[in-house]
């Protein structure tokens, strides 16, 4: 089988735009539209916005290779990163704090030129914890660098990479490929999306970690939508990818045979859009719960406001089966009697929307279920 580094014509990508224009379209309206949105928020819900957006893709990213960190030790160390805890916050997941340094790290630098050192020194910061990764380094070993999937003895190549002796020179041609494609640069791509889509799929094509390509890749992708959009992108891709990894992983698998990289992009190109259309709904929601609070606060006590805030916590739509007298004793720490009476209040002022009956009985946020005006 011929892989798309195997082409005489390697790493000189071709690609038709044409049937892309109208989804280049799109995602310069929904630009415009997070960016309008952003200019007409606080501050502070700014800041809140950018935290549950890297949160999302540190969760995410880490997720689509096997790994689920806990989300309180993200949020944690992504506001220790940004510097907007009073104190350090606790963090006992050190490979949460790994992806959100990452994710702060990236976002800081996303103007920089890319180099072998940051790149290494990412690698670092999600893989220190490892015991048996090579780890700030290009891989050395002598055996194929393949995707395989099936059980032993039934195995399927999906992709083999370039042998570990060429690493070194096909990522000097990467980054030399990277920077000379930036704003500026000589051979600059003026569309971030497809300048993503092309970083994206050419670092993973030559796969040059012994493990973490993936993580690493996906920073690829938005610090190359970040630069050429002239500020750092806000949405998480990895997300989008995560929810459709199937599909993502049957692209790539295509894209990786054949120099001729349209469909790739054209997939690449819809998946970041859907990404920014997430962003927006995120933001309204932001917004949402944010006037909600405000409307409710003088209005509950301790326990009340503990409970939905944890609610409000999980997103949209996240928080599965509604709050029950059960989950809020749970949260609240406080007896079933105490739980009850708190849920009856929180639905007589109208906080909570009580769904069912009797043990059956549960709670949602009203504007979740598009009640709340």
């Amino acid at each position: 089988m011929t892989y798309i580094w195997q082409h005489p014509e390697w790493p000189e990508f071709q690609y038709n735009l044409a049937g892309v224009d109208d989804i280049l379209f799109v995602f310069a309206e929904e630009t415009g539209h997070v960016s309008g949105i952003l200019k007409g928020t606080p501050d502070a819900l700014q800041v809140e916005a950018l935290i549950d957006t890297l949160v999302a893709e540190a969760i995410k990213t880490s997720a689509i290779e096997g790994e689920f960190l806990t989300r309180q030790d993200v949020v944690s160390s992504i506001r220790n990163n940004l510097g907007i805890a009073k104190k350090p916050e606790p963090v006992k997941d050190r490979k949460a704090q790994g992806a959100a340094t990452l994710m702060v790290a990236a976002r800081n630098s996303y103007a920089e030129p890319l180099t072998e050192a940051m790149l290494f020194a990412w690698h670092e910061t999600i893989l220190k914890e490892s015991k048996t990764i090579n780890i700030g380094a290009w891989r050395k070993d002598s055996a194929p660098m393949q995707v395989v999937s099936g059980s032993v003895g039934r195995e399927k190549v999906h992709f083999e990479a370039p042998p570990s002796e060429r690493v070194p020179v096909e990522m000097a041609q990467f980054i030399e490929w990277f920077n000379a494609t930036a704003p500026g640069g000589a051979k600059e791509i003026t569309k971030a999306p497809v300048r993503s889509a092309i970083a994206h799929l050419y670092f993973e094509t030559i796969h040059p970690f012994e493990d973490g390509n993936g993580r690493i890749g996906r920073v690829i992708a938005e610090k190359a939508l970040s630069q050429t959009l002239g500020r750092p992108v806000m949405l998480s891709l990895s997300r989008k990818i995560e929810a459709e990894r199937k599909k993502y992983y049957q692209s790539l698998e295509t894209a990786q045979k054949n120099i001729d990289i349209t469909d790739w992009i054209r997939y690449f190109v819809q998946t970041i859009v859907d990404a920014q259309i997430e962003t927006r709904d995120m933001l309204d929601f932001t917004l949402q719960k944010t006037r909600f609070l405000d409307r409710f606060k003088d209005s509950l006590n301790e326990r009340e406001t503990k409970v939905v805030q944890k609610m409000l916590e999980t997103g949209p739509g996240d928080f599965e089966g509604g709050m029950t007298a059960k989950k809020y004793m749970s949260i609240a720490k406080t007896s079933k009697a105490t739980a009850t009476r708190d849920l009856q209040h929180l639905a007589e002022i109208q906080c909570l929307i009580a769904s069912g009956g009797g043990r059956s009985t549960s709670y949602q946020l009203p504007f979740l279920q598009n009640t709340f005006e």
